[in-house]
């Protein structure tokens, strides 16, 4: 089999904001796949915040990206040679190596998807990580209880939507958002957040106050930073935040303060408990069966964003950063 195909290249680390010039779309020759392995065609990539972090060359979770190879993420290929018994010709899967166009993958790790049961798309999101990280967040990181009052921050991404929706399913009294324009607010409020606000408009905490004036028990942290400050100021006794990420200091360049009113976590007795989608990977069978039926019922609803074309991937994952998603962002190649 004689292949080439385009990838997108970390051509340099980001100091700060990244830009276009730290990518590099490179055209690859395409191996054929070996014993246990599928060669796939991908359709549609992710481009998340978490990506940021693994441009630098720190130590973390996860390696960082390398410089000059393709960078890697959520995908959706449909097969187009296998070398396995598990997968044929046609079977559509999602698989770990996105930001390329063909990929070869082990069978292990590669997961067939069923576009019978939700359009293809969502399993990069609601029925996906995406959709994991906001259940497992709210349900086994903040023990999320009937009753409780909850604020989402960047609430019209693709985490944040989920949460807020999952969060008014399970019973919370009140569910707040954030969001960085008044479009996004909207669309927040017709998901059926009770309160909802632009963070550009004044002081979070002054913003929190209002929509939550008596408080809130769950916090669902995306953004860090003032967030996180009016979030410990508005929580209530033995109040509970899941911090998911803190997109706010991100592409900083120098080290970022911690909430002034850090001191709070003491005299309210709070727990504030950092998490990574794979601790929970044990909740997926419980996860899917229900966001299937509420995908199915209608309860669940949500939004994306897609970019056209490998060569755009870049600018998306920039959009991204800059909050110009509405949902989840996606590319189609």
């Amino acid at each position: 089999m004689s292949r080439t195909g385009h990838e997108v290249h970390l051509a340099s680390r980001p100091h700060g904001w990244p830009t276009l010039e730290n990518f590099h779309l490179v055209k690859v020759p395409v191996p054929d796949p070996g014993p246990g392995q599928l060669l796939v065609r991908n359709v549609l990539m992710s481009v998340d915040p978490y990506m940021r972090g693994r441009m630098n060359d720190a130590k973390s979770y996860t390696p960082p990206y390398a410089l000059g190879e393709a960078l890697d993420g959520g995908a959706i290929g449909e097969v187009v040679a296998s070398e396995t018994d598990a997968f044929r010709p046609g079977d559509l899967v999602q698989h770990g190596k996105g930001w390329r166009e063909y990929a070869v993958l082990d069978e292990r790790g590669t997961h067939r998807i069923d576009p019978t049961v939700a359009p293809v798309s969502a399993y990069l999101g609601p029925l996906g990580g995406i959709g994991l990280t906001a259940y497992a967040g709210l349900l086994d990181v903040a023990a999320l209880q009937p009753g409780d009052a909850v604020f989402v921050s960047a609430a019209a991404g693709a985490v944040g939507s989920l949460a807020g929706q999952i969060a008014k399913l399970k019973g919370a009294s009140r569910v707040v958002g954030s969001a960085g324009s008044d479009e996004k607010v909207r669309r927040l409020l017709e998901l059926g957040f009770d309160a909802a606000f632009n963070y550009r408009d004044q002081p979070v905490r002054r913003s929190l106050a209002e929509a939550a004036p008596e408080g809130i028990d769950v916090y669902f942290d995306n953004v860090g930073g003032d967030h996180l400050e009016a979030a410990l100021s508005a929580l209530r006794l033995h109040g509970r935040v899941a911090i998911c990420g803190m997109i706010a200091q991100y592409n900083a360049t120098e080290p970022v303060p911690g909430p002034r009113n850090l001191a709070l976590t003491i005299s309210k007795r709070l727990t504030l408990r950092g998490f990574l989608l794979h601790d929970h990977l044990g909740l997926r069978e419980q996860f899917v069966g229900e966001m299937s039926g509420w995908l199915r019922d209608g309860r669940i609803r949500y939004h994306e964003t897609v970019v056209e074309g490998l060569e755009n991937a870049p600018s998306a994952f920039l959009g991204l950063l800059r909050g110009e998603n509405l949902g989840k962002m996606l590319v189609r190649l």
